[in-house]
């Protein structure tokens, strides 16, 4: 293994603006954030702002650079993140309630990614935003790629939209020739134009691009430009796999972390399933699985603690790690699986929206709420399904039930 691997920084945060001048593009935008957050107050219209559009293009960037020059603190929480109404309140609300410990200027609260929360999985999240703008008495900054969904719909009459375009192709490669010059990394001017044009205005993408093919070098040429491949429309993790699991190269197995809407924790599962497929030994299988248990630990710190600092780290062992082991076997062509753990949570989940569609049948023909449903009427159902298949198909008739779908829960069913 390469010494000093795994202290790789990503550059997208290594080179983060430090101040509001240095973020790319979009002035209009900025001038209106700045603008109302100087005017904030606990008594403000727009209490929140919500900075909107494609990935890549500053929004979260402009928060940190403006906090860092007016010297606010950022305390920040990716809203898809944040499961429930319960989580968000535990992490979020007594920070936005009490004074900044490390500046006088105050803070600003920061939900990256509101568009990601699920009305389905993320219960209440939405409420607890809004109670938030209601008692805060620092701002509040949310982020989304789309603003318009109509999830978002009670959150937009009560910020401040913001939109941030695509950003043009010289912004990009303007970004990209300042970034070299601070690595002492002499790039051609081709491979920066290549570059931007392939990002299409994803700033992010473009410098994750840029640290694919140049990070280690001193001169990096059109040629490098080969070990990116072609940049996925759509995120593709059998293609992804592949590419880590056979690199011979770091920088060929870290490029798929440029992929748009890269999905650690889904890679990770297809990482771990596929690996003893392409590694046909027994030390091979050995030391990817040590590498991939070490980003299994980091995930879990990131997580628990919020320490995202560690991400380097459990990006690298998640690509790189697993790909440059000593013992690596002769590449071979190989049929990869789908991850049976999410098989087993596909099927998990259709029974538990089958369940839920029955007792939301038996609570609305009898009356009652779906806790009652199940623990009073269902057992006596199924009882009377099993003793009597004729009465039992009258009663499921009568309540509108499937008798697929009601044979399907009941073998799951202990009373």
């Amino acid at each position: 293994m390469v010494e000093g691997l795994f202290l790789s920084i990503p550059w997208t945060i290594k080179h983060r603006p430090k101040k509001v001048s240095e973020v790319v593009g979009n002035d209009k935008a900025k001038e209106t954030f700045l603008a109302w957050l100087k005017s904030w107050s606990p008594k403000s219209k727009n209490k929140a702002a919500l900075l909107y559009g494609p990935p890549g293009v500053g929004k979260t960037s402009l928060v940190y650079a403006t906090a860092n020059e007016l010297g606010y603190e950022v305390v920040e929480a990716n809203a898809s993140d944040v499961r429930t109404s319960q989580a968000l309140k535990r992490r979020i609300f007594r920070a936005a309630t009490e004074r900044a410990l490390f500046s006088s200027k105050g803070k600003i609260i920061l939900l990256d990614e509101v568009d990601g929360i699920s009305l389905k999985e993320d219960k209440g999240g939405i409420d607890a935003i809004i109670e938030l703008m209601s008692i805060s008495r620092h701002p509040i900054v949310l982020t989304a790629n789309d603003p318009w969904d109509p999830r978002l719909k009670s959150l937009r009459s009560l910020c401040l939209l913001i939109e941030f375009r695509p950003l043009k192709k010289r912004e990009v490669i303007s970004a990209l020739k300042r970034i070299c010059e601070k690595e002492g990394i002499n790039v051609a001017y081709d491979v920066l134009k290549a570059l931007a044009e392939r990002a299409k205005g994803d700033l992010r993408a473009a410098i994750n691009d840029l640290q694919a093919i140049a990070e280690g070098k001193s001169r990096v040429s059109v040629e490098d430009l080969n070990l990116l491949g072609a940049r996925y429309k759509q995120v593709n993790y059998f293609e992804m796999t592949r590419q880590i699991l056979v690199a011979n190269r770091i920088e060929q197995a870290r490029a798929v972390l440029a992929t748009p809407s890269l999905d650690y924790e889904m890679l990770f599962l297809y990482i771990s399933e596929n690996i003893p497929y392409q590694y046909d030994n027994i030390e091979a299988i050995a030391e990817a699985y040590d590498a991939l248990s070490r980003a299994d630990m980091y995930m879990g710190r990131i997580k628990r603690k919020q320490a995202w600092g560690l991400l380097p780290y459990a990006l690298n062992m998640l690509t790189a790690g697993v790909a440059v082991i000593k013992h690596k076997p002769k590449f071979k062509w190989t049929k990869y699986s789908f991850p049976e753990r999410l098989k087993l949570m596909a099927k998990m989940r259709e029974k538990r929206d089958v369940r839920k569609a029955i007792l939301t049948s038996i609570a609305k023909k009898c009356h009652v709420s779906r806790r009652i449903a199940n623990t009073e009427i269902l057992p006596f159902i199924k009882f009377i399904y099993e003793v009597d298949k004729n009465k039992g198909k009258k009663i499921l008739r009568w309540l509108r039930i499937s008798e697929n779908n009601f044979k399907l829960i009941i073998s799951k069913l202990n009373y």
